[in-house]
């Protein structure tokens, strides 16, 4: 059995009776109930993953950077050339990017995946070397890849969550890096959730007028052009309209769930991700954290697609993790809150009015 596939036959729903002793704990703690509102979601939500209440501190944390170039790029919808995707690893490799600032400031590890970069890489600290191609075809032209192509880019990302877990990783944070991957992100996103190109499509690294309306349009013609494929699987959604780093994210969300641990979600593309991820592979939401809410608008759609409310919002939309990186301290806080805070009865405290 492949990767992905193992790692989706073992994910099993979370645990509503841990999800109920945490309420219930809640309720017992020194403050009034749902004063710390959804800190305490958070907790719950940890607890149920773990089966435990209360529930272990999500630490340490492992943020997985897939990279991976996008033939659509030659529809001229990003003002930043390709090369960048290429540069912008070396660079997480010297740890230079906001990224690594944010995780080094979080204790987070860092590591970078080339799941589908144009161009051959030197040799960069951390680097993880796994491209299943040279970058996705045009999917203004046609399919972005074939299934062989998003299935081994599934497996990728499954292969990492178990890595990283079994050498002890107890919370996995989603990361991304590839110039123009807002566009298939777009298309995925309205593909599975039922929107408009219009509804979904956003500036990305902040393009003019003229290119977004080019971008929503070419958004709006994939959506079409993969609608009329002859199964429309989640699967035949992903390799029509890309790209390798969302599928390999896709797998990566499923792997963590697999592994029973927290995967706290980043900004537009992980919510893609997710949003496959969960076509894929129902009871994996259960495990999903959404760190921030992203200004691309196809985040907000995806979120409520998936029922997800984020820990933060800070107007960011770089990627790369840092949303993730960011909303780190504040999962970990609701763990704590649970497992630290006295109840009304251990501290001798009245619990106010009946």
């Amino acid at each position: 059995m492949s990767a992905f596939g193992d790692a989706a036959a073992r994910v099993v729903p979370v645990d509503t009776a841990a999800a109920a002793q945490a309420r219930a704990r809640h309720d017992r703690l020194t403050k009034p109930p749902g004063s710390l509102g959804r800190l305490e979601d958070a907790g719950i939500q940890l607890c149920a993953i773990a089966s435990r209440c209360p529930p272990p501190v999500p630490e340490p944390a492992a943020v997985a950077v897939f990279a991976a170039d996008h033939g659509v790029l030659d529809e001229g919808i990003s003002p930043w050339p390709q090369e960048v995707t290429a540069q912008m690893v070396a660079n997480f490799g010297a740890g230079g990017a906001a990224v690594n600032v944010l995780a080094r400031h979080v204790g987070a590890e860092v590591v970078v995946v080339d799941v589908g970069v144009a161009t051959d890489l030197p040799d960069v600290p951390g680097l993880r070397r796994a491209k299943v191609r040279a970058g996705t075809d045009n999917l203004a032209k046609g399919a972005a890849m074939t299934l062989a192509d998003a299935e081994a880019a599934l497996d990728v990302g499954a292969a990492l969550a178990a890595e990283l877990v079994g050498a002890g990783a107890r919370c996995l944070l989603t990361g991304d890096m590839g110039i123009g991957n807002t566009t298939p992100s777009a298309a995925l996103i309205a593909s599975l959730c039922g929107r408009s190109a219009a509804d979904v499509t956003g500036r990305g690294t902040g393009i003019d007028d003229e290119r977004m309306e080019r971008k929503i349009g070419i958004v709006r013609a994939a959506v079409a052009r993969a609608a009329a494929a002859e199964d429309g699987s989640p699967l035949q959604l992903l390799a029509s309209l890309g790209g390798l780093e969302i599928a390999a994210l896709a797998g990566y969300i499923v792997g963590g769930a697999a592994a029973g641990v927290p995967v706290l979600l980043d900004g537009v593309i992980a919510a893609a991700a997710a949003v496959v991820a969960a076509a894929m592979v129902p009871d994996a939401v259960g495990y999903l954290v959404a760190g921030h809410r992203s200004t691309e608008p196809g985040a907000s759609v995806a979120l409520q697609h998936l029922g997800l409310v984020p820990l933060l919002e800070l107007d960011l939309r770089l990627g790369e993790g840092t949303g993730a990186c960011l909303a780190l301290p504040v999962l970990q806080a609701a763990a704590k809150v649970l497992g630290e805070m006295a109840t009304f009865d251990s501290a001798g405290v009245s619990e106010g009015p009946a």
